[in-house]
Parts: C-alpha cells; sequence; structure tokens
C-alpha cells in the first residue's frame, strides 16, 4: 500500500503493519517474545532523546525497553515490561529519504526484526555482522 504526502498511515495503521509482520516470523522467534508489548508512537519522549543523547527525536526509528533473554538467563529481572517502540514520524522520514524505494512495511518490520534482537541480547554489531552475513550467502 502506498501513501500520499496528505495520507500518511495513522498509528493504528502502523501498529497492523508491525502486528502483520511480527506474525511472519517464525514461531520459535515469536514464542521467545512473549510479554513483549509493541507501541507505536509518533516520536520518543524527551526522557529517550536526552537518555540516547540523541541530536533529534527524527535520530530514533525503534526502541527496545526492558530486560534482554540473556540477562534473564543470568538472573537478571526487571521491573518495567519489555517494550519495543517504533517511532511513525521518523520510520516514514526514512521512507520518503529513499524515495520509498523499499515498501513502508519492509521498513516497519526491519525496525521491528532489529529491536527483536536486542530483546535477545543482540547489540548493534552483532545484527550488523547478522545482516552482512545473510547478504552474503554466509552462515
Amino acid at each position: 500500500m502506498d501513501y500520499a504526502d496528505d495520507d500518511y498511515p495513522s498509528l493504528e495503521d502502523f501498529e497492523i503493519m508491525a502486528r502483520d509482520a511480527f506474525e511472519t516470523l517464525p514461531a520459535q522467534f515469536r514464542e521467545r517474545c512473549e510479554g513483549v508489548a509493541i507501541l507505536i508512537e509518533d516520536f520518543p519522549d524527551d526522557e529517550v532523546c536526552r537518555d540516547m543523547e540523541l541530536e533529534s527525536p527524527w535520530d530514533l526509528l525503534g526502541l527496545y525497553e526492558g530486560v534482554n533473554l540473556l540477562e534473564k538467563a543470568s538472573g537478571m529481572t526487571g521491573e518495567a515490561p519489555d517494550v519495543i517502540f517504533l517511532y511513525r514520524e521518523p520510520i516514514m522520514d526514512y521512507w520518503d529519504e529513499g524515495e520509498r524505494e523499499e515498501s513502508l512495511r519492509h521498513i516497519i518490520a526491519h525496525v521491528l526484526i532489529h529491536e527483536i534482537g536486542h530483546h535477545f541480547g543482540f547489540s548493534d554489531e552483532d545484527m550488523e555482522r547478522i545482516e552482512e552475513a545473510a547478504r552474503s550467502g554466509e552462515d
């Protein structure tokens, strides 16, 4: 589904696309995300921007907040629930900057999977290596 500039998807539309993307993941991944909430917001809040030292709220497409599975396995627990945030306005901006060459659904799925990677305990560097290996056909 393509969107005209004056007809951008709503927060609810984003939620549906994120839920659809999540449902396409293999069952073993979905099972390990039980209890993780996926929330759609227009932008990260001021506290997140400050904590992450963002120059602009446009700089963050998604965020995982919680205790990742590796830390939970070692006995760490968290008081707050695990949450993945997807930020609609920065994602839409990223999509527009790419001149909409990738589908919006693909970008939402990519950001969601990236944040699920943090839930699994992967760093950004780990995920970059995994993505590079996938692109080159290595294991």
